[in-house]
């Protein structure tokens, strides 16, 4: 099983990119939140925690090889835990997980259904489904998780910092605090790729 990958991400569309290893480029599947992350990555180099499975019917001798990429191995944990659900699936799932995967944990935990339901595919069946077969079994992926504060005032670039900040372990209402802080402090900033940085120095009490 190939467990990871690294190399030159070439391109992403909105359920999959293109990772160049050597002269081989690879298709990765991605959840909807890691492409919103990887989405200021494009002609860098990004290693990507995968998966394999096979896509298509046994009994008719199609069976097509499919990679599946997380930014983490907590988030690969969590995603097959997840299609554990009857009817959920990879794809199912995978266009599912268009937030932090700490917010939909809270949200299973919680009975939040109305969350659940807000998530592309997963209609009020799914919602129950899901809060009935998971509760209880995701605790320690919701651990810091607070959905209740929404970045709608954000302009783009800063919601895709926000996502990747949250990708890479903090705590999303700090994260957001933080890059308000950023505004602030350096108005004429108007990419994710200056700001990521700046908000590391800004939570270690660089001076900037």
């Amino acid at each position: 099983m190939i467990a990871g990958i690294e190399g030159k991400l070439l391109k992403l569309d909105t359920e999959t990119a293109l990772v160049q290893v050597g002269a081989i480029t690879y298709e990765v599947m991605l959840p909807g939140y890691g492409v919103s992350a990887l989405a200021g990555a494009i002609g860098t180099t990004i290693a990507l925690h995968t998966m394999e499975y096979y896509e298509g019917s046994l009994g008719g001798g199609n069976l097509i090889p499919r990679l599946v990429g997380f930014l983490s191995p907590g988030e690969r944990e969590f995603f097959t835990t997840f299609i554990t659900v009857k009817g959920m699936g990879i794809r199912k799932g995978l266009r599912a997980l268009s937030i932090p995967i700490s917010d939909i944990a809270a949200a299973v935990e919680n009975g939040d259904e109305k969350l659940l339901m807000s998530l592309p595919g997963i209609g009020r069946r799914m919602a129950q489904q899901t809060v009935a077969e998971l509760k209880g079994k995701l605790q320690r992926f919701a651990v810091g998780a607070e959905p209740t504060r929404t970045a709608t005032q954000f302009q783009a670039f800063q919601v895709q910092a926000l996502e990747v900040l949250v990708a890479w372990g903090e705590k999303r209402n700090e994260a957001m605090e933080l890059i308000e802080l950023a505004a602030q402090k350096h108005p004429d900033i108007r990419t994710a790729e200056e700001l990521v940085p700046l908000v590391y120095r800004l939570k270690q009490g660089v001076e900037v």
